[in-house]
Formats: C-alpha cells, sequence, structure tokens
C-alpha cells in the first residue's frame, strides 16, 4: 500500500491543496473588494429577494409571518434555516409584524427562541418580541402538520417560509398556505419534496440555493468567498470528468485499433478496459493482483478439500 500511495497518493494531496487556494483566494477577493462597490458577484436567486415583498405584503395587511424550519432535528440543515429566518426577523422587526415561528423538535425551538430573541436585541427593538412568537408544536409528524395548518387558517398569514427538511407534510404546508393567500418562499433538501413546493409555492430555493442562502443574504466575506470558491471546485471536478472520460475512451478504442493494424487475433483478456487506463489508475488505487493475496493455510489434520486426515 505504501509503494501504492506513493505512485497515485500526489493526486489526492495536489487536488486537496488546489481546492484549499480556490477557497483562501475567493476569500481575500471577497474581503478586498468589499465596499469598493466591484464586490464579488453572486447571482440573483428569485426566492431570497422576494422576503422583503412577503414581509412587506404581511405589513400592509396586518397580519403575521409565519417560518416553519422543517420537522429534522438541530442539524445543519435547520441552522441553516433558523439563519434565514433571523434575517426575515429583522426585517419584520422594524415594520412590527408579528412573526410565528413553529417547531417539531424540542432543541431546535430552544435555539430558535434564542436566535430570535436576539435578533430583536440586536436591532433594538428587545420591547417588541413575543416569548410566544416562536413555538412548540409537536414532535409527531402529523400532529405538527395539523397544528401548522391550524395557526395558518387562524390567523390568516399573509407570508409563509418553509425552509428545511420537509416530509409528506410539505403539500399539506404549501396548500393550506395558498388556500389563505399566503405569498410563499420553500426549499427543502429532500428531493421528492421540491416538486410539490414548485407546484403550490411561489417561490423554491431548489439544491445549493438553501445552502448559499446565508451568504446570499448577509455579504460576509468569508462566506461569500466560501461560496464562490466551492463553484470553483465544482467546475474544476466536472472538467476533470469530462477530461478524464475522453482521454480513459480515446486510450481504450485507440489500443484496440493498434491490435488490429497489427493483425493480432484478439482473445478474451487482451482487450484494454477503463480500469487500465492511465487516467484512471491515478484516481483509484488497483486491486491487489491475486498472487499478492495472502492464502490461508489448512488446518492440521484437514485436506484441502474440506476431508478429514
Amino acid at each position: 500500500m505504501g509503494e501504492q500511495y506513493y505512485d497515485t497518493g500526489w493526486i489526492s494531496i495536489l487536488l486537496v491543496l488546489l481546492f484549499s487556494a480556490f477557497v483562501l483566494f475567493n476569500i481575500r477577493r471577497a474581503i478586498a473588494s468589499k465596499g469598493s462597490g466591484k464586490e464579488v458577484y453572486i447571482r440573483r436567486i428569485a426566492g431570497l429577494n422576494a422576503i422583503e415583498e412577503a414581509i412587506g405584503r404581511a405589513t400592509e395587511m396586518g397580519r403575521p409571518v409565519l417560518m416553519v424550519p422543517g420537522i429534522g432535528g438541530l442539524n445543519a440543515i435547520s441552522m441553516q434555516a433558523l439563519n434565514i429566518f433571523g434575517h426575515v426577523t429583522k426585517t419584520a422587526a422594524r415594520f412590527a409584524t408579528p412573526i410565528r415561528l413553529c417547531c417539531a423538535d424540542a432543541a431546535v425551538y430552544t435555539v430558535a427562541q434564542e436566535i430570535i430573541s436576539e435578533t430583536y436585541q440586536r436591532e433594538g427593538l428587545s420591547e417588541r418580541f413575543d416569548q410566544d412568537s416562536v413555538r412548540f408544536i409537536s414532535d409527531r409528524q402529523f400532529a405538527f402538520a395539523t397544528g401548522v395548518s391550524g395557526t395558518i387558517h387562524r390567523e390568516k398569514v399573509a407570508a409563509a417560509f418553509f425552509l428545511g427538511e420537509f416530509f409528506a407534510e410539505s403539500l399539506i404546508f404549501a396548500e393550506t398556505a395558498n388556500s389563505v393567500g399566503a405569498i410563499q418562499v420553500a426549499g427543502s433538501t429532500q428531493n421528492t419534496q421540491t416538486p410539490f413546493f414548485i407546484a403550490a409555492c411561489d417561490y423554491v430555493l431548489i439544491s445549493d440555493e438553501f445552502y448559499a442562502a446565508s451568504a446570499y443574504l448577509s455579504r460576509q466575506p468569508v462566506l461569500v468567498g466560501s461560496l464562490v470558491g466551492q463553484d470553483w471546485i465544482k467546475m474544476t471536478v466536472m472538467g476533470m470528468i469530462l477530461f478524464g472520460s475522453l482521454a480513459s475512451t480515446f486510450e481504450v478504442v485507440s489500443g484496440l485499433k493498434t491490435q488490429e493494424r497489427d493483425g493480432t487475433q484478439l482473445v478474451d483478456g487482451e482487450r484494454k478496459s477503463i480500469s487500465d487506463t492511465w487516467f484512471y489508475h491515478q484516481l483509484k488505487p488497483d486491486a491487489p493482483k491475486p498472487e499478492e493475496i495472502p492464502q490461508r493455510e489448512p488446518a492440521d489434520g484437514v485436506t484441502e478439500e474440506g476431508g478429514g486426515a
């Protein structure tokens, strides 16, 4: 394994260093360009641009804003949703728009209370914070769906944000909010639920847009630089896949043509496979050869056929 690592392992080290350089370089770019009028570009995300429109509509109608961080536990997905809700709350607090944040997990409920309370304090509007605005409904999936649907109907919310881990309850939320005429911004990490949100909601965050939200909303140089660096990494990996596929295919096809031109008769086992190509060998270690696999010796008194002596 040591020889194998020295043979191909340098590729992995090189890629890690290259990808790290992409992120660090773009963070430096973002820091240097902050406030200069030529900030690092992040493409427009319609769902996040609609936040102020949705809150403004709720303010005009005198109705609350609903936020649901999914039914998952306290993980990176829930924290990302709560970070977005912190930005929503900051905007709502300035206009004295009431909010309702419904949770299905006790740990998420506790963290949400702290984040929302801190947001009001940071805006200097601590007196507007209502402890009842952050609610724990239930840790049962459809009991939670029923409770949130009841809140939507009773309070006639004007804007609804569904961001996080959603499952079968996603369409229940979307249809209920749609029935009261609420503007909806949704996004789920579950690909199976995204089509339901697309069918019933006004704006949907798809795939990486959900994780890019913090950088998009806060415009912090470290987050923006990391996001752009990750995009560079994705493009590099895509380029490597395309180049590797073409190079390996050319190597296999050219090897067959050479054998045919020489008049050599091809038999089973002579054709070069993808696993025999140079590019494949650089990125994936070779399997041990049969002669390198240690053979287990038969126990005393037992023949190789498995019978007794």
